[in-house]
């Protein structure tokens, strides 16, 4: 009261106009109007647009989807491959998508591989001539353009018997036509691909006379007689016309019109599309240079030929259309055919369609049981019962809920293994991660909330933290802005406050707690592994590739064995007496100890690692560098997090923090210093990351300095009694979803293993963003209610029952485990 009245009669004294007292009621009485206004609006929203409203919309949207793409696949014509060849467009200056797929960047040993012991001939003029160097620069970087005008070149790699020869025919006449019918006639000099092209010469020879175009197409129908017999036993591309830049051009060439050359790709269109097999052209048209062309040929030298960037377009795109289908790169969806399900795969879709059967003869005969509610995050600290907890389980629920996951891996699948939807490189620019990243944050604003308690890292603060720090993460990988080495740096340190809140959420529960019991393991384990290895059966994945579960699980298992270790101290028996608190940190000192022996020991870790069966666990692809390498980088977080909630939880009980409403955490001076200090460290680490050249440099920094960062933002959020009285509930609702966010981003949201975006609405890439975030935060949400459910399905608390299940789990990972050993070791034997 006394600071409400403060304010009129200062305003008194001022001007002595008594009328600014109705002006500072009028606008205290605004500002609750819109505070009245705002909290109706939000409920308003939340009251008709429900979890469950947006979860039936996404399945409609999905069905609708499906129905789209098989349309325009059927009646749109076209497969990936066409689209690699035909038609794409280029993200920022340099980097070309085409329309659909994703195009792999090809190295030279992958192209040597896909390419050993065949023989690729390119005939033509000197546009081709260019295209044969882009090529064999993908096989041999260091290769040079050193051949002779107007004669053929050849070049071989002798280790991978590679072959490349360039045939200089300009023309397309009866030399063409001769070399042609030689490789029919002659098996063992027949190429196993042959790239052609030519018109340039047609019209700079004749001037670009009519009677030359009618002598072209009439010579270009007897060469596809002789084209269609090599595609029988190889490929056989022809490379339309690419345009050129007419002011550029001398004087000799001034008759090579745009015009022209579109005459000439017509006429090589209608006579190369009038014979098909299956629907198909036998020769394939390479129209994506020429596309890519339209935009960079005004950076050509002479106006004719292309600068080399976009020759490299070509070069990517056929080495695509020919390796693809081989090597299967993950990140090369243009030309992929569908992989055929493997044994697991085939044996889970057959238990989930079981499940689906068994929940629709349950359903039928009427068996129906209530709902749990979903319980809270596992890692919390002030975990609740459900209110119903009394009410058992029917035997309809877990079989409904393995009949929604069924369901919902079948979605994970079209998306990101069957060619149904369409996927597109990422490509980062400041705008696409920092305009999402600043409207997200306006909306965690307009739905702050005040807080049920205002102690420090309260349940409500931990699920805004993780929530928010998700998001960004999203953000992060979706805009590709691993690129941009500070935000990289800035999002390591989210990565980094996650494994903190890991350590500082399973020390506070088994120190107050002292709960080690069996049921509770296995309660985490559960809800922290069960989605991902679903996905590693069903997407044919390995559990590191997922490495996020496996650090946390890595790290929860190391917490437990510290807190059980004898002897074990709760918070109880530290109260007796001071000397506990040292074996504390005696334990947490040995931790430290084992860390640095296997952070400074990498033959050791990964030796330890590479046994059988750890290696199952976590090895990717046949090496456990990935794991050390996710290790080693965040190493000290867990312990830093374990030695934070000691020291709270210490200063707690000997009452030296005030956590009341609106109270500062420390007396003011300490706690406006401690401010200051962390305003400072978060600007301090903002400007060496911006200043970071490499990330191999900020990286071996990261484990010792991304504390500071935590600490800064804790203190930051918490020291304030004002900052610790609200939170956001829009940020908390995405907090308690993170792990399911997290993981199913993999493939429902990004696609090729992260490496791409799904593209469900293709030809709008905002509209696309919109929808299929939509779709993968409703999916996220249901994956967590199922894994809820079938939690306490799963996982009895009677220890005995508990036990069984456990050993039956292991002696059939133990029959898994040595089926998949023994065929890896049979092609050795």
């Amino acid at each position: 009261m006394r600071e409400e009245e403060a304010v009129p009669q200062e305003a008194e004294r001022t001007d002595g106009a008594p009328q600014l007292d109705h002006t500072a009621a009028c606008c205290h009485g605004g500002a609750k109007m819109a505070v009245l206004a705002y909290s109706l609006g939000k409920r308003e929203i939340n009251q008709h647009f429900t979890i469950k409203n947006a979860k039936l919309i996404s399945l409609v949207l999905v069905i609708l989807l499906l129905v789209f793409h098989a349309a325009l696949r059927h009646y749109g014509g076209g497969d990936s491959c066409e689209w690699l060849l035909s038609t794409g467009r280029y993200l920022g200056e340099n980097v070309w998508q085409p329309y659909g797929c994703m195009m792999h960047k090809y190295k030279s040993i992958e192209a040597k591989t896909c390419l050993a012991e065949k023989r690729v001939v390119f005939v033509g003029d000197s546009r081709i001539r260019q295209l044969f160097y882009s090529f064999v620069k993908v096989i041999d970087p260091e290769g040079r353009e050193d051949g002779i005008k107007h004669e053929d070149i050849s070049f071989e790699d002798e280790r991978s018997s590679v072959n490349v020869d360039f045939l200089w025919c300009p023309e397309a006449n009866n030399s063409m036509k001769e070399r042609l019918i030689a490789w029919t006639h002659e098996a063992s000099a027949k190429p196993d691909v042959v790239i052609l092209g030519a018109a340039t010469w047609s019209i700079k020879l004749h001037s670009g006379s009519s009677e030359a175009l009618q002598q072209y197409k009439v010579n270009l129908t007897g060469i596809a007689v002789h084209l269609e017999r090599l595609a029988d036993h190889g490929e056989v591309y022809w490379v339309l016309q690419d345009p050129v830049n007419e002011e550029a051009l001398s004087d000799n060439r001034k008759m090579i019109t745009n015009h022209q050359l579109e005459l000439y790709n017509e006429a090589a269109m209608e006579v190369l599309n009038s014979s098909k097999y299956n629907g198909r052209a036998r020769v394939k048209l390479l129209a994506a240079s020429r596309q890519a062309a339209l935009e960079t040929i005004t950076k050509s030298d002479d106006g004719l030929h292309l600068p080399e960037s976009t020759r490299h377009v070509g070069a990517m795109v056929i080495m695509n259309s020919l390796c693809n289908k081989l090597l299967r790169p993950i990140d090369g969806s243009c030309c992929q055919t569908l992989p055929p399900l493997n044994f697991l795969q085939k044996l889970s879709g057959c238990f989930f369609l079981g499940s689906t059967v068994v929940f629709m003869i349950l359903h039928v005969l009427g068996n129906n049981r209530p709902r749990r509610p979903v319980p809270p995050d596992v890692e919390s600290l002030e975990e609740k019962k459900p209110a119903t907890a009394g009410v058992p389980f029917g035997p309809k629920a877990p079989f409904q809920a393995l009949c929604r996951m069924g369901i919902i891996m079948g979605y994970f699948y079209l998306c990101d293994r069957a060619d149904v939807f369409m996927k597109e490189q990422k490509f980062y620019t400041h705008s696409t991660f920092f305009v999402p990243f600043i409207y997200i944050f306006v909306l965690g604003v307009f739905y702050s909330e005040n807080s049920k308690e205002t102690k420090l890292l309260n349940r409500e603060q931990t699920d805004e933290w993780k929530g928010w720090m998700q998001l960004v993460i999203l953000i992060y990988h979706i805009s590709g802005a691993s690129a941009f080495i500070p935000v990289y740096m800035h999002v390591r340190v989210l990565v980094a406050a996650y494994l903190f809140q890991t350590g500082y959420g399973h020390f506070s529960f088994f120190w107050l707690k002292g709960d080690f019991g069996l049921y509770r393991v296995c309660q985490v384990l559960f809800r922290l592994n069960f989605l991902v290895l679903v996905l590693c059966v069903v997407m044919d994945r390995p559990y590191q590739f997922y490495y996020f579960v496996p650090l946390v699980t890595f790290w929860f298992v190391i917490i437990y064995s510290t807190m059980v270790m004898w002897p074990q101290i709760l918070q109880k028996k530290a109260n007796g007496s001071g000397m506990w608190h040292l074996v504390v940190l005696a334990k947490l000192l040995s931790l430290l100890l084992f860390i640095c022996f296997f952070a400074f020991s990498q033959g050791f870790f990964e030796s330890t690692f590479s046994a059988w069966p750890l290696s199952k666990l976590f090895e990717l692809n046949g090496s456990v560098h990935e794991w050390w390498f996710r290790w080693k980088l965040d190493r000290f977080a867990v312990i830093h997090g374990m030695l934070f909630a000691f020291i709270y939880l210490v200063l707690q009980k000997r009452q030296v923090l005030s956590e009341g409403k609106g109270e500062a955490l420390f007396p003011a001076k300490i706690s406006n210093l401690l401010l200051f200090l962390s305003v400072v460290s978060f600007i301090t680490y903002s400007i060496w990351a911006s200043s970071c050249k490499t990330k191999t440099e900020c990286n071996e920094m990261h484990p010792y300095i991304s504390v500071v960062q935590i600490l800064a933002f804790v203190l930051i959020r918490n020291i304030p009694g004002y900052a610790r009285s609200i939170y956001s509930s829009f940020f908390a609702w995405f907090g308690k979803i993170s792990l399911e966010l997290f993981i199913c981003q993999y493939h429902i949201w990004l696609a090729a293993d992260t490496k791409g975006i799904l593209v469900l609405i293709p030809g709008n890439p905002s509209l696309n963003i919109l929808v299929s975030t939509f779709i993968f935060v409703c999916v996220a949400h249901e994956v967590s209610l199922i894994t809820n459910d079938l939690a306490q399905v799963v996982i009895p608390k009677d220890s005995m029952a508990l036990l069984r299940r456990l050993g039956a789990v292991a002696l059939f990972s133990l029959v898994v485990l040595l089926l998949t050993r023994g065929k890896q070791l049979a092609p050795g034997a």
